[in-house]
């Protein structure tokens, strides 16, 4: 049975981890405020980036592109999208296990596919399991997510794909839909599908219509924004994992406070009834050695 002084010691080291979770679940809660502004600000951004590259695609009919020719998949890239911390929940686990699942099914080797790792985990993760990866340094994800962190490897896989040496880039991330509920997504970054943006009614709300001339010409302009389409793309992915994970963590050490103040509350409980005994067993003493005088 643990003694009075133990179970203190238990009371005051679960007290000071529920101060450290209660602080950082206050931290993510601050941290997801700023990363759904950054998601909110960046959105209209890509919309831009779509009505641009629906325009010019809609104007000229034999425009096209490689990243919009499908072909037959002898390599594919993967791109996993994780954090670099831990103490998050299941985020994750959540990506590796869908992932795992996605290339047992579809591939029947590991040298049909390559790997992206955003994120220390996901490095990690695919060297345990001794996938090949395109890089041989940690890509870090920090909480300011900014275009220079992964813009290296991204032109890396685009001129891969536009090479032959890959023939499709698929994302493994966690989409955000509130701070309760994310879930897992893989999506085709390319090659893309041009009928979205042929079909896409960008002059609906205008009265009249626009003639627009490109210079030097409707194709190189085509080939300049198609690519950073993508990089966007990929940044927009990379703001809801973020979003998704400050939303984990928050939820992690909410539980982690609820579960330490349930504990203390047990354990104040036991350390009350200790002491009862304490002084019962005194008194007893002192009742015994009374009589035991007279």
């Amino acid at each position: 049975m643990a003694t009075m002084r133990d179970i203190q010691k238990r009371i005051n080291a679960t007290q000071k981890t529920s101060q450290i979770t209660k602080a950082m679940h206050m931290v993510s809660a601050a941290k997801l405020r700023r990363a759904e502004r950054s998601i909110n600000a960046f959105r209209p951004l890509t919309d831009k980036f779509a009505a641009v590259l629906s325009r010019v695609l809609s104007g000229e009919s034999d425009l096209s592109h490689p990243m919009f020719e499908a072909r037959e998949i002898k390599k594919t890239v993967y791109v996993l999208v994780s954090s670099d911390r831990g103490l998050a929940g299941s985020f994750n686990s959540r990506v590796f296990k869908a992932f795992d699942a996605h290339v047992k099914e579809q591939h029947g080797s590991s040298d049909d596919f390559e790997i992206v790792a955003l994120g220390f985990k996901a490095y990690h993760h695919a060297k345990r399991r001794g996938y090949t990866l395109l890089h041989d340094e940690v890509i870090q994800m920090r909480d300011e997510v900014q275009f220079v962190d992964f813009q290296n490897i991204a032109d890396r896989f685009i001129t891969r794909y536009l090479s032959g040496l890959c023939d499709k880039v698929v994302v493994f991330y966690n989409h955000f839909i509130n701070t309760l509920n994310q879930e897992v997504k893989h999506r085709t970054l390319v090659p893309l599908e041009q009928d979205p943006f042929l079909d896409a009614d960008i002059d609906k709300d205008e009265p009249y219509n626009r003639i627009y001339h490109y210079e030097p010409n409707a194709r190189k302009v085509l080939y300049q924004l198609l690519p950073m389409y993508v990089v966007h793309v990929l940044y927009g992915m990379i703001l809801e994992s973020k979003a998704c994970e400050h939303a984990s963590r928050m939820t992690a050490m909410q539980n982690a406070t609820d579960n330490a103040e349930e504990l203390i509350e047990d354990l104040t409980l036991e350390y009350n009834r200790a002491r009862q005994d304490a002084i019962t067993l005194e008194l007893t003493d002192i009742i015994g050695g009374s009589e035991a005088v007279k």
